[in-house]
């Protein structure tokens, strides 16, 4: 069985996420479809570095990403930095005949995107953006009863991502407020997991009609390297800076298929954990889902009979997408980790298989013309036309 080493770029919480999912990978997904050596972390604090070196099992640490890129025994390049890193350090790989992962978004700007795909293109790149949600089995469910026709033509749909760990305005100024380093707020940081998620189940969009909103201006300055996501709080002496992008968005959705939604995302919203959600309503059916209860899809079927017609709850496992490699009862119980480890199952086996993963840097591409046709819809109170990626 061939064994694949990778470098990894970044020692924070993603780093924890991707590290484990590719040490449990093998253990879930029997036979493999090959061997994963975590070779090589880098971290601009080498403290920080030589610390995830030891805690994530990785055989050398680096503060300098260049030199995974330059070290010709690394297969996989896996970039888990702050956004506006991902395109030097993706074109770098992707020149060095690297394959690559990359956390969402895919870049700060249309261009960036563009300009990371063509690299990838070019070389022959294997890529994904690490929308992992769509992992999830209850929403691999959905696409199977979707393709199926179980509910028919998809007319309508509701999206929504919301959280609270932002809306405290003392927690502090991470990265994720400052658009010269995550490109825009909300609608980036959360609100394309659910455009990916959308364009996976429900189809292409068309154009947007958006409205954006910074509720907090300013906040207080973070001095650690380490983004808190809102765990810590400042003092009132603490400095503060500006926010630059939005903490709240909302945009309804035509697509090209004729189907019609909006997608809700804030980091702002007090009671709320990691609430994804969508419903979808066909000609012949619904389907409903809550990531927070992400073991359950929720349907219901038109020719069910109508003493019994409603909602109905599936528990997800072995029967479903992915549930001969995961748990082997039902309702058992998959967490955030698995869906990771999913993640990169399909992406190792997809560098196996020598073509594309999915969702891949055209995916990446396309959905930051969608970002991008949000933020000219809310500036212009108008409806915008999704530029394709392929156009």
């Amino acid at each position: 069985m061939k064994t694949l080493q990778v470098g990894l770029v970044g020692a924070g919480f993603m780093a924890k996420a991707h590290s484990i999912a590719f040490t449990a990978m093998p253990m879930f997904f029997w036979p493999a479809p090959a061997k994963v050596n975590k070779k090589t972390i880098v971290d601009i604090n080498e403290e920080i570095a030589k610390d995830a070196k030891d805690r994530f099992s990785f055989d050398n640490y680096s503060t300098d990403w260049n030199d995974i890129i330059n070290d010709p025994s690394i297969d996989i390049v896996d970039i888990c930095t702050p956004n506006n890193s991902h395109a030097e350090i993706a074109i770098a790989a992707a020149k060095a005949g690297k394959h690559i992962i990359c956390e969402k978004p895919l870049s700060l700007t249309v261009e960036e995107a563009r300009a990371m795909k063509q690299a990838c293109d070019e070389n022959g790149t294997i890529t994904m953006v690490a929308f992992n949600y769509r992992n999830t089995p209850a929403v691999q469910l959905a696409k199977k009863y979707i393709e199926e026709g179980a509910i028919g033509k998809i007319l309508d749909f509701h999206s929504t991502y919301l959280q609270d760990w932002s809306a405290d305005d003392s927690s502090p100024l991470s990265w994720r407020f400052q658009k010269e380093v995550c490109g825009t707020g909300a609608l980036g940081d959360i609100g394309t997991h659910v455009v990916d998620m959308m364009r996976f189940l429900v189809g292409e969009f068309a154009s947007v009609n958006a409205r954006m909103a910074t509720y907090i201006p300013e906040r207080p300055v973070q001095t650690s390297l380490v983004d808190s996501l809102g765990n810590s709080r400042m003092n009132e002496d603490t400095p503060k800076g500006k926010v630059d992008v939005d903490d709240y968005c909302c945009f309804m959705v035509n697509c090209e298929n004729g189907a019609f939604g909006s997608i809700e995302a804030t980091r702002n919203a007090w009671g709320r954990n990691n609430f994804i959600t969508f419903e979808i309503h066909g000609t012949k059916g619904s389907i409903s889902f809550n990531y927070e209860r992400r073991d359950e899809l929720k349907v219901c079927f038109a020719d069910d009979k109508a003493d019994r017609r409603g909602f109905r709850t599936v528990y997800t496992g072995p029967n479903h997408p992915y549930g001969s490699g995961l748990w082997p009862i039902p309702g058992l119980g998959i967490g955030y980790t698995e869906t990771k480890v999913i993640e990169i199952y399909d992406f190792i086996s997809s560098i196996m298989k020598g073509e594309n993963a999915d969702p891949n840097f055209s995916d990446g591409l396309q959905i930051e013309l969608i970002a991008d046709a949000v933020v000219k819809s809310a500036d212009t109170n108008e409806w915008v036309a999704v530029e394709k990626a392929d156009e």
